[in-house]
């Protein structure tokens, strides 16, 4: 439904003071959201409108949006629904209207939603609503309550005693407490602040040994667990190991409760004193424990998916190794390894497969094979999985290069998630002819060459970069790797003649229908030449062609500008400019040190103002360049290859395959990831890994401890660098000492229900 002007201020007004931005900024960036804009494209080439806001504020204000114009909805229903019962007062809808939070508008629809029969219904049946408002008018203070209970007594209508009576008008009185919304928010308040998340071991598992084990009696307050421990104690439940719960400051609620319940010195003191207790006990605890411990879920799945997000930002902007002839290699044992050359563009040329470590006698036509692959196409690197036998494959390439006299890059890639690739719909429509494990090697390959356009091929939760991917919110974690995924992409920009449909699907304004049928124009019509082109595919209006042009880039274009990102709607923005200089538009983009000296301020319009300009003029200065970093790898030390070759003190490199809460993974050849801690991150503090270490990052680092029966390798990366400040005791030094305590066992996180990578 649409939401009328009234409900829109509201919205305007909630998002105002959440975000503390500007009114314009805000409805300027409602409406472009509205009207069917991307928030890469908003981000990008409608900064004059949002006031440069980036993509984190305006995916932000996409939510907040959701999540207000969903509670004005609710709105509309609960008003509908109280109003059709004659019991809408004007008090109650301002209520509502005013309310901001989900949770608080269902308290106040809580007395009238239909539920099914309850006790208190019961006793309204049996006509003892009277009795219950005078037990809570607090004015009657002579007699019992059994005499004042006495003429409610009517075995009829089954309240054969005074007890009876005073039990149903106590039920009556427990359920209105319950109800009351302001109560309702207090014990919500007071137990996520005060509250205890505690777990204890089930008793089926009671002296059993699990990787739960540290939980098997554990408390933290509720509001300071942290995502992985309560992810990890919500996995224990899960499998029956533990049982969770909120321990709450009753004592502190129940005083509140009585305190709103009795009034006066009434007779009914003590009576409703066990009325406030029920209503707690009975129905308002259980339901608030299930609310916070949803909270609880819905916060620690947030830090998870992000500290995801955040690794798969980073995977995918690892710097590509470019238009390379490669070999890609997927290493095997008893099964063999596969090869597979493709050439500057990915395609795929050639495979073979060979076995060189099942036998000295198949050493010898295994490096024929692969130096006749690497001579017949030109090869410029070689790929290899980082899986099994990953370092024997490693070493092999290296002698036979070296026996050969030839000097090509070898290069260790992680292979994770290549096999869902293979057996995906994607690599069936790209090879249907090829082997399972040819198009495994493809893909690594691809791989080196750029990983953003071969990763995006693979659902981003098999990649494996995220901590309790299995236990988060589902669908809010799928939107949240989608949106990564697609503002990756459009930051770097896709070839439009050299792309996957997978690829041009996360293009802004795209998506999977419309790559495909870009893909089949291009294979029918040939290259695209330049960006206008785009408007004679079918369903490719103009309304995509704004959201996606900029996006797109057409090396070798008769206008360089079809290979910025400079959007089509400036191109006469860049001509004046031209003409300004006395040059062309492809002899500013060949000189672009010229655009230094203009004044920007003379191209401004009612629709280009100086951000975009400013963007306009460092696109000119760098025409086509990838605005990842730059390409490197890390060498592995020859005589470290598996986990039994580790000694504690050694000094290797390695690369960060993994961020979670408490420290980094660090791939060192070895086929086992080893744990950095967080306090073994830096010289200094660490609140954050991701501060200090990404996804991709090349790190030296020091063995610490090695457990090879339980494959757990402990490393640091502060020992194996000078400390910075270490002629100086500093502040945060200090707090390195204290703030970060190692844990005595550097494997603690699988205890804790980590799911380790293994290779």
């Amino acid at each position: 439904m649409s939401l009328n002007a009234q409900q829109d201020n509201r919205v305007l007004g909630c998002l105002i003071e959440e975000t503390g931005l500007r009114t314009a900024q805000v409805a300027n960036t409602i409406a472009l959201l509205r009207e069917g804009a991307t928030v890469p494209f908003i981000a990008r080439y409608r900064k004059e409108r949002t006031d440069e806001l980036d993509e984190v504020q305006i995916r932000n204000l996409e939510e907040r949006l959701a999540y207000f114009t969903e509670l004005e909805e609710r709105k509309v229903t609960v008003l509908s629904s109280i109003e059709e019962q004659g019991k809408l007062t004007p008090e109650l809808a301002a209520r509502i209207e005013r309310t901001r939070q989900k949770n608080e508008l269902e308290d106040l629809y809580l007395p009238y939603k239909p539920k099914r029969r309850t006790r208190a219904m019961i006793a309204r049946e049996r006509g003892l609503e009277p009795l219950a408002e005078l037990m809570a008018d607090g004015r009657v203070t002579h007699g019992s309550p059994e005499q004042i209970a006495a003429p409610f007594v009517d075995a009829e209508r089954e309240v054969p005693d005074a007890a009876a009576a005073l039990q149903g008008a106590s039920d009556i009185l427990a359920e209105t407490l319950s109800e009351d919304a302001d109560m309702r928010a207090v014990v919500r308040r007071l137990t996520w602040e005060q509250g205890l998340f505690c777990s204890r071991v089930a008793p089926d598992w009671a002296g059993k040994v699990s990787k739960f084990e540290m939980y098997y009696d554990y408390q933290e307050p509720l509001r300071e667990v942290p995502s992985h421990r309560m992810l990890a104690m919500r996995r224990g439940e899960k499998e029956e190991v533990l049982r969770l719960s909120i321990a709450a400051p009753e004592e502190e609620l129940l005083a509140r409760l009585k305190n709103r319940l009795i009034q006066g010195e009434s007779i009914f003191r003590p009576v409703l004193e066990k009325v406030a207790e029920d209503a707690y006990r009975r129905l308002i605890a259980p339901s608030i424990e299930v609310e916070l411990r949803l909270e609880a879920k819905k916060r620690a799945d947030e830090a998870a998916i992000a500290v995801f997000a955040d690794n798969l930002r980073n995977l995918l902007l690892l710097p590509p190794a470019g238009s390379r002839r490669v070999l890609g290699v997927d290493p095997g044992l008893r099964t063999g390894s596969k090869l597979a050359a493709v050439d500057q563009t990915g395609s795929f040329l050639e495979a073979a497969t060979i076995y060189p470590h099942t036998g000295k006698s198949q050493i010898g036509p295994a490096r024929g094979h692969l130096l006749r692959l690497i001579q017949s196409h030109g090869i410029e690197m070689i790929a290899i999985g980082n899986g099994t036998a990953g370092r024997e494959m490693d070493l092999f390439v290296r002698e036979t290069l070296a026996e050969a006299g030839l000097k090509l890059p070898v290069v260790m890639v992680n292979e994770a998630g290549a096999s869902v690739y293979s057996a995906s719909d994607i690599a069936r429509e790209e090879f249907p002819d090829l082997d399972l494990t040819v198009r495994g090697a493809i893909s690594i390959a691809r791989r080196l060459q750029d990983p953003l356009a071969e990763l995006v091929k693979i659902d981003p939760k098999s990649i494996g970069v995220g901590q309790y991917q299995h236990d988060v919110n589902q669908p809010a974690l799928k939107k949240a790797l989608d949106d990564t995924v697609e503002s990756c992409v459009n930051f770097v920009g896709v070839d439009l003649n050299t792309a996957s449909w997978a690829l041009l699907s996360y293009v802004s304004g795209i998506g999977a229908a419309l790559a495909k049928s870009m893909v089949r124009y291009r294979e029918s019509h040939g290259a695209f030449a330049a960006r206008a082109s785009l408007l004679d595919i079918p369903r490719f209006g103009a309304k995509t062609y704004e959201q996606a042009a900029g996006f797109l880039r057409i090396r070798g274009a008769a206008n360089p500008l079809d290979n910025t990102a400079v959007h089509p709607e400036n191109y006469a923005t860049v001509k004046a400019m031209a003409d300004d200089l006395g040059l062309s538009v492809a002899e500013l983009a060949a000189v672009p040190g010229k655009v230094a000296g203009l004044r920007l301020e003379r191209y401004i319009t009612d629709t280009v103002g100086l951000p975009t300009l400013r963007d306009i003029v460092e696109e000119l200065k760098k025409p086509g360049r990838d605005p990842r970093r730059q390409f490197e790898t890390v060498s592995f030390r020859d005589d470290v290859r598996d986990i039994g070759d580790l000694k504690e003190g050694m000094i290797l490199s390695g690369t960060v395959t993994n961020v979670a809460a408490f420290g980094a993974f660090v791939d060192i050849g070895v086929h086992q990831d080893g744990l950095v801690h967080v306090s073994h991150l830096a010289h200094r503090f660490v609140r954050d890994p991701g501060e200090v270490v990404r996804v991709g990052d090349i790190v030296k680092v020091k063995v610490l401890s090695v457990d090879e029966a339980r494959k757990r390798i402990g490393l640091s990366i502060k020992e194996a660098q000078p400390d910075p400040g270490a002629t100086k005791s500093s502040g945060a030094e200090k707090r390195a000492k204290t703030g970060n305590a190692p844990l005595k066992d550097p494997s603690a996180w699988e205890k804790a229900g980590f799911r380790v990578k293994r290779k």
